[in-house]
């Protein structure tokens, strides 16, 4: 399975685009930790570009790009149900914040 100079070359390109890319997210978790926000939100916000970066870590290097359609389906089910689960913790989160809010004098 001896791979052609151009698929190479093609490869080494997504490779690179990934890690700007994870780079570029990175930079913006770090920022986004600055943010002066509630707990809820910031639990979302963390979650969302944690799943953008494993989704191009996915993606790329476990070559997940030229599977069939069936696979997305699989994928975009999963990303549903990871979604769920996500934000019930972080609504339940949200709940219990707004309560003890309303509780303080």
């Amino acid at each position: 399975m001896a791979a052609s100079a151009e698929d190479v070359r093609k490869s080494i390109k997504s490779y690179l685009l990934v890690f700007g890319a994870l780079a570029v997210l990175t930079v913006i978790t770090v920022a986004a930790s600055w943010l002066k926000v509630s707990v809820a939100l910031a639990i979302f916000i963390a979650l969302v570009i944690a799943s953008v970066k494993g989704s191009l870590v996915a993606s790329v290097f476990m070559h997940l790009t030229g599977e069939k359609a069936t696979l997305y389906w699989v994928l975009i089910i999963s990303a549903f149900f990871f979604l769920l689960l996500v934000l019930l913790p972080v609504l339940q989160t949200w709940e219990t914040s707004h309560l003890i809010d309303q509780v303080k004098p």
